[in-house]
């Protein structure tokens, strides 16, 4: 099974007379959606623009992995734990929520920021809240979150080129940048396939390169 969600279906969202855009993949907040609450762990895929100066004051989370990835400029961010960082593009950051955490993420830069935050519903609640940020991920290096039976795979793709998609239970595959092929789908910026017990599936760069997070689940 492949579902192809475009990105002019995704739900609006934010705040954007205070500089922020959100476009949210799944049933949020006031978009409910009974019919697209989660695919395997992931519960949520939003897309946030941030103006500089713009950002979310502190608001909790728990039991849920939430793992950003930003594709442009620096996102602020402190959590009650005593976690300061600037994270920035290539770079993974993942709060593990876990019994209860409190966190502020904002654009202090002088330019726009772009990140896609992805959360993840943990196979066991509770526990200790954790950070984790690793700075540079190499192309083609998993990440993975045990906590959600997850991996996510980024691939930085240059024209024409191929790669294969996990053989999974669940795979979910999100283009953040240029265009793919996968299957007989062609992707651009924005648009998500849901796919399920898919196999030998191979993601192909368009005419310039592509970026392309790929989520790899076990149920």
């Amino acid at each position: 099974m492949m579902d192809v969600r475009r990105a002019d279906e995704r739900y609006p969202g934010g705040d954007p007379a205070a500089g922020i855009e959100t476009r949210h993949a799944f049933s949020f907040g006031p978009h409910y959606d009974p019919g697209n609450l989660r695919f395997g762990a992931l519960i949520a895929c939003n897309e946030e623009r941030l103006a500089p100066g713009a950002g979310f004051g502190e608001h909790p989370h728990s039991h849920t992995e939430i793992v950003t990835w930003v594709v442009e400029g620096e996102l602020t961010h402190r959590d009650s734990r005593g976690h300061e960082t600037l994270v920035r593009s290539g770079d993974v950051q993942r709060l593990s929520s876990a019994a209860g955490v409190r966190h502020v993420e904002r654009n202090d830069g002088t330019g726009p920021l772009t990140f896609v935050q992805m959360w993840l519903a943990p196979l066991q609640p509770g526990g200790e809240p954790a950070y984790d940020l690793v700075r540079g991920i190499a192309d083609s290096t998993p990440y993975a979150v045990p906590e959600a039976g997850a991996m996510l795979h980024v691939r930085r793709l240059s024209a024409g080129e191929r790669t294969a998609v996990p053989d999974a239970p669940r795979v979910y595959v999100h283009v953040v940048g240029g265009t793919v092929r996968l299957g007989p789908h062609e992707l651009g910026p924005g648009d998500a396939v849901r796919a399920a017990d898919e196999r030998d599936l191979e993601a192909v760069a368009g005419a310039g390169p592509a970026e392309v997070l790929v989520w790899e689940m076990s149920a």
